[in-house]
Formats: C-alpha cells, sequence, structure tokens
C-alpha cells in the first residue's frame, strides 16, 4: 500500500507503485514512475518522464527534470543484486538526463549526495560516491564508483574522475578535464591528463574569504608544491605555521588523509 500524502500532486499518467511513500505538496507530472521502495520527501517535484527507482530516498524540495534515472542499479559486475540505497539531501537541482544509482555492497552499500547541489544534463553519479553540498557538476560530468566530492567542488562540463578520486572542498576542475588523481581543497585542475594549476582563487573570494587568508593559502601552496621535498613531507614540515589558518589546514589534513590515489600536482613526476 502507498502512503501518499493528501496534499500531494500526481498525475494519472504517472505510475506510483505499492509501498512509496510520498510527502506533503509533492508534484508528480505525467509519465514518471516511482518504485516501491522510494520515498519521496516534502515537496519533492518530479517534472515529467522521470524515473525513481531502487531503495531511494529524495530530500525535501528537490527538483528532478525530465528523462533522469534515479537509484538505478550500480553499473558494476560485481553487483549480484543485492539491495543497496541512495539517498539524496534537501533543494537538489537534478536536470534532465541526470543518472545516479545506488551503492555496491563492496563500497559500503549506499550512495550519498548532500543538500543544494546543482546537477546539470546528463551529469553522470555512479554507485558509492559521496557528494557533499553545494557542489556543481556541469553538463555530461561523469564520475566513476567511489568518488568524494567534498563541499562546493566545481566540475566543468564534460569532465571525468576516476573511481576512487577525491576532490576537495571548493575546488574547481576545468570542463574536459580528466581527473585521475585527488585534487586539492581550493585547488584548480585542467587538463588531460589534469593538472593542477594553482588555486580556485576566484572561488575562494565569492566565497567570502579576506585577501589575508587568501595569501596564506597561497603562500602554503607555493611551500607545499614547490618546496625541496615531496608533497606529503612539504605538508607535513608547515602544519605547525598554519594552525590557526582554516582554509590551510583543509588542505593539509586532506593531503595527510588515506586515499587509494596519488595527489594532482603542477608536476607529474612529484608525489
Amino acid at each position: 500500500m502507498n502512503m501518499i500524502a493528501a496534499s500531494a500532486r500526481i498525475h494519472p499518467l504517472s505510475v506510483i507503485e505499492d509501498g512509496a511513500v510520498i510527502g506533503e505538496n509533492v508534484v508528480i507530472g505525467p509519465f514518471c514512475h516511482v518504485g516501491p521502495k522510494v520515498v519521496l520527501g516534502d515537496d519533492v517535484e518530479l517534472l515529467s518522464h522521470v524515473v525513481v527507482t531502487g531503495r531511494t530516498t529524495v530530500g525535501r524540495g528537490t527538483r528532478i527534470f525530465p528523462s533522469a534515472v534515479i537509484g538505478g542499479d550500480p553499473q558494476s559486475i560485481h553487483h549480484g543484486g543485492e539491495e543497496t540505497t541512495l539517498t539524496i539531501g534537501e533543494r537538489n537541482t537534478i536536470r534532465e538526463g541526470v543518472t545516479m544509482n545506488t551503492g555496491t555492497t563492496d563500497g559500503g552499500g549506499k550512495t550519498v549526495v548532500g543538500d543544494g547541489n546543482l546537477f546539470l544534463a546528463y551529469s553522470h553519479i555512479a554507485h558509492d560516491c559521496i557528494v557533499g553540498n553545494n557542489v556543481i557538476l556541469s553538463n555530461n560530468v561523469m564520475l566513476a564508483g567511489h568518488v568524494t566530492l567534498e563541499d562546493r567542488a566545481i566540475l566543468g562540463g564534460g569532465s571525468a574522475v576516476h573511481q576512487f578520486t577525491r576532490v576537495g572542498r571548493q575546488a574547481f576542475v576545468g570542463g574536459l578535464s580528466a581527473v585521475s588523481y585527488d585534487v586539492i581543497p581550493y585547488g584548480m585542475l585542467n587538463g588531460n591528463p589534469g593538472i593542477l594549476g594553482g588555486l580556485n582563487v576566484v572561488g575562494m573570494s565569492r566565497a567570502g574569504m579576506d585577501k589575508p587568508t587568501i595569501h596564506r593559502v597561497r603562500r602554503a601552496y607555493k611551500q607545499i608544491f614547490e618546496g625541496e621535498g615531496s608533497i606529503r613531507s612539504n605538508a607535513a614540515a608547515i602544519r605547525g605555521e598554519y594552525l590557526d589558518c582554516a582554509p590551510v589546514m583543509h588542505i593539509l589534513d586532506f593531503i595527510a588523509s588515506d586515499s587509494d590515489r596519488a595527489l594532482s600536482s603542477p608536476n607529474r613526476n612529484k608525489g
């Protein structure tokens, strides 16, 4: 039996399978298909021709545009039909043709998307990805499995992110870039293969970071990537100098964290 709030507006040409939970003020346009294990939060809108399937939860105020397929099985040869999940937060905009897959048992069984994100047409979020808040994926961006995007990351059109790669908070990835290695917070990466080209200073300024702080982050960046040692040894050496500077500490903590991938840098030969 469906649990459909009285205030929900569902077009008669859509299919809501038994078991679905539909919140208050949900709007479902024509030719949509909502699966039996789907939960649509209050104020969600499916414009038309939207498929939401799998064990998927869509948070309050999220809008999903035509031809999106949300909660499909993971595209993994190791997936044996196990029940895994996709959880999408609040106030997301999911444009035409976007695809998001549930997790795999090998990867923890869940794909998680935060709040306030913008996913432009035909972008793809694969199994076991973790996407933060206020992220932007431009048209045709592809995330492979197990990718982590931190808050406010922006990925330009047609860029692709290798599996298990991390993109740090407020990083910027240029269009058509190949992201094969981790991108530090506030970093700017372009090219194929992707090369770290400095800091996303424009984004830092737009986010309200003051000039003295930006100057300190730029100084730390040079110490890390232009010092004589390796990236990780340089980062460890300057930690005590920046304990009072949160953005630099974000970068240093990111570098120090365990990862399956190497770090993107301005120099391909430096690790």
